[in-house]
């Protein structure tokens, strides 16, 4: 028993420590430039003692450097190793996956991901819905235009007024019903206010008959990398349930983009 009371003591300290660890690495991460001992110890309310410690360990180990002449410090080049090598394990589609479950069973209609690629939406993932609505629109690998879609209008709030026209020279707007958008006005208007309000919607912009709510999902560089939608057929998907969807599909992309590290802002 005393022994396993050692134990446990023994892990919480180590815990605490790696704790520490990691604030240091966040604050010089957000640090614009290499940054004193001291500042780091002020923003973090911790002893300079303790932070020099844990610097000296991470220098030896090569995750961070210090300048001989001004003394500050800086974190290496080998986190972009790091995290190059954490991003080729993650796949999007598997993280998200859960989460667009949770989207489907929560709002009872069809649930897809999605992500740009080529200026063109490319749904990789899809959870059908009570009627499989999906099996006649929205199909993994399926392509479809990110102007005439939610998830492709949830995806462009990234785009900056010169992708937009860079976009629209190699795609087209291509009028796919009579309500899809069709100019770059309209389109960048539109835009604003999807980035205002957090969700877009497709009015059978992209189908007669269906209708379409998505948000964008964000990862830790502070990009949209993929969308998600829920989509019905405009009997069910009235004013009132699209107003409930937004409101869950919101809510369940910004857990989604935390997953992926990204930091909401308070």
């Amino acid at each position: 028993m005393r022994g396993e009371g050692v134990l446990k003591k023994t892990s919480t300290k180590t815990n605490q420590s790696v704790e520490k660890v990691f604030q240091i690495i966040e604050v010089m991460a957000s640090n614009k430039g290499p940054i004193k001992l001291q500042e780091v110890s002020q923003k973090l309310g911790l002893p300079a003692s303790t932070v020099l410690r844990f610097l000296k360990t991470m220098m030896l180990s090569g995750y961070v450097n210090q300048d001989p002449e001004t003394q500050k410090y800086s974190l290496s080049m080998k986190f972009c190793h790091i995290g190059y090598l954490v991003s080729c394990q993650i796949s999007i589609r598997n993280v998200i996956r859960p989460y667009l479950v949770e989207l489907a069973d929560r709002c009872q209609e069809s649930a897809c991901l999605a992500i740009d690629q080529d200026m063109m939406v490319v749904y990789v993932d899809v959870v059908d819905g009570p009627d499989n609505m999906l099996k006649t629109m929205q199909r993994i690998g399926k392509r479809a235009p990110l102007h005439s879609t939610g998830v492709g209008k949830a995806l462009l709030i990234d785009y900056s007024n010169h992708e937009i026209e860079h976009m629209i020279k190699e795609r087209g707007l291509t009028p796919l019903t009579p309500h899809t958008i069709t100019t770059k006005e309209d389109l960048i208007a539109e835009l604003e206010k999807i980035r205002k309000k957090g969700y877009a919607i497709d009015d059978e912009e992209c189908e007669i008959g269906a209708r379409c709510v998505a948000a964008p999902i964000w990862d830790y560089t502070g990009r949209v990398v993929a969308g998600i939608s829920v989509s019905g057929p405009v009997s069910r998907m009235n004013i009132e349930k699209i107003e409930y969807v937004q409101t869950i599909i919101k809510e369940i992309a910004s857990k989604a983009s935390q997953k992926l590290g990204y930091k909401v802002e308070a």
